[in-house]
């Protein structure tokens, strides 16, 4: 089995932080690799009026991608999928020979609620949860998280990650990174309009 890590967001843009903090995953859980899967549009963001489009997305995201066991995909597109739930199950049916977990970031975590089929997806794959600077409180005091407490994993467990039952949730702490995509929009909103390369996404910093 191929163990795959799942990263989804919008990428608006991708930045040294997500390389970072997927790296630092990857060897957490021993993965084999982790997909970046750039949606086509949050059913959460809907009308963000700063949100480039998916092709410069996209290719922000296979830039900062490049030469790591990373792939940047918009798989969402060919699943005909907008929610995470239906995604996740698609997967886990087109590619019986991988193991996938979810990972997501302690901020997404606050609003893990509102996803649709919340729970539903907990019980399909693990989660793993990245600590934000700013978040940590917010998070543990999530409405997901009232449920989602007595499924934690310790830690130190995560590279057992494939064994465990489900649902299975694992609070992941590594060196916070300071780089966000709101920080790149605000210095350089026309960063889409300009081809990507990974000298110009490793550039772009707070």
């Amino acid at each position: 089995m191929t163990t795959t890590g799942l990263l989804g967001g919008s990428f608006n843009p991708a930045h040294c932080g997500h390389r970072s903090i997927t790296l630092a995953v990857i060897a957490a859980l021993e993965l084999d690799e982790a997909w970046w899967m750039v949606s086509p549009g949050n059913p959460l963001k809907v009308g963000a009026s700063d949100m480039a489009p998916l092709a410069a997305r996209l290719a922000s995201a296979r830039a900062m991608a490049r030469r790591a066991p990373i792939r940047a995909t918009a798989i969402e597109t060919r699943l005909h999928t907008r929610y995470t739930i239906d995604t996740i199950r698609k997967l886990v049916r087109k590619y019986p020979k991988r193991r996938f977990v979810w990972i997501m970031g302690a901020d997404n975590l606050g609003q893990f609620h509102r996803w649709r089929d919340w729970r539903k997806i907990a019980r399909e794959v693990p989660i793993a949860v990245v600590a934000r600077p700013g978040y940590e409180a917010q998070a543990h005091a999530a409405t997901a998280m009232g449920w989602l407490r007595r499924f934690i994993r310790p830690a130190r467990q995560a590279k057992s990650w494939t064994k465990w039952s489900l649902p299975a949730i694992v609070l992941l702490r590594f060196r916070p990174d300071p780089n966000s995509a709101t920080a790149v929009r605000r210095a350089d909103p026309a960063w889409h309009t300009r081809p990507a390369s990974p000298v110009t996404a490793r550039t772009t910093r707070t």
